[in-house]
């Protein structure tokens, strides 16, 4: 699962995060194969060479779990899912609103706009979802 992609969330930064989870992702594209991967999601191919070659090509929550999903042998669905429900509980584990989770995120999202990503009414970015992450996390350390 996404929200589980990498040890001790709250020890790191959204961006270190983003980071930690890019490079997770990109070994699993190493080890399974970009041809492989390219085969069973609708990544493309040239996103899956990006990441593999160290680049951090923008990713959505969506496409993150698809990656996942083939290297973990998983379904893209469930790990989507499983990593919102991760987002909702852990702010209810942190007594964090949206509102205040916008605001300890640093302001970088409106909080209609992170109850929309959360809801899974916009599309969320890979990065958008570190930052969430790593921000509930820290409060519940």
């Amino acid at each position: 699962m996404l929200h589980d992609l990498v040890a001790n969330p709250g020890d790191h930064s959204g961006p270190e995060l983003y980071d930690a989870m890019v490079a997770e992702l990109a070994a699993g594209v190493e080890s399974v194969g970009v041809d492989a991967i390219a085969a069973e999601t609708d990544v493309p191919e040239a996103t899956l060479r990006d990441l593999v070659a160290g680049d951090q090509p923008e990713l959505t929550v969506e496409e993150a779990a698809a990656i996942l999903a083939v290297v973990e042998d998983d379904h893209a669905g469930d790990i989507v899912a499983l990593s919102r429900d991760a987002i909702m509980m852990g702010m209810s584990q942190a007594v964090l609103d949206v509102e205040a989770l916008a605001a300890n995120a640093g302001g970088e999202l409106e909080p209609r706009e992170v109850q929309s990503k959360i809801e899974g009414r916009f599309p969320m970015t890979l990065r958008e979802f570190a930052l969430l992450h790593a921000t509930i996390q820290a409060q519940t350390v």
